[in-house]
């Protein structure tokens, strides 16, 4: 089977789903392996660059949040609510995998980033314990503000 370079990181964050989040380290948009906490680290104190894609997929999966997350805290999400959310969730993921364009070590951050964003819709997909997804999910929103400068960056209020 001949896999074309432009579906190579589609093909990266859909083998992450089936195997996990060490998969999407193989990936061509991937590069060395996440810090030695898994946490994303600033760069020299600062904060690392973004570009158009990413910042418009991030605003997204932050609004998706954001208007998703009164029905979340009252427990009145219902599994179908959940599947579309992270549907919505992934397909952000895989434009900005597709297409930004970082420098080596801005990527291996956001990576570090978007591994715990996938983990979480994979677990609003399929999981028992849909909230605890999107709340990872949260979290990792939280840390893109700490980590890149994306000017007006507001994460979803938890």
């Amino acid at each position: 089977m001949i896999i074309s370079t432009k579906s190579l990181p589609l093909a990266a964050l859909a083998l992450c789903l089936v195997l996990g989040q060490p998969a999407l380290a193989a990936g061509p948009h991937a590069h060395e392996g996440p810090t030695a906490t898994g946490r994303p680290g600033l760069d020299h104190g600062k904060k690392w660059p973004t570009d158009d894609v990413l910042r418009r997929g991030m605003n997204d999966i932050a609004l998706a949040m954001r208007q998703s997350l009164a029905p979340i805290h009252g427990n009145a999400f219902t599994p179908a609510q959940y599947e579309a959310l992270a549907a919505r969730i992934q397909a952000q993921v895989d434009d900005v995998v597709g297409n930004c364009k970082l420098p080596e070590q801005a990527d291996q951050q956001l990576h570090l980033v978007l591994e715990q964003i996938i983990d979480g819709a994979a677990n609003m997909k399929t999981g028992a314990r849909r909230d605890q997804g999107a709340m990872k999910i949260m979290r990792a929103l939280a840390q893109y503000g700490e980590y890149f400068d994306h000017a007006g960056w507001q994460p979803p209020d938890h």
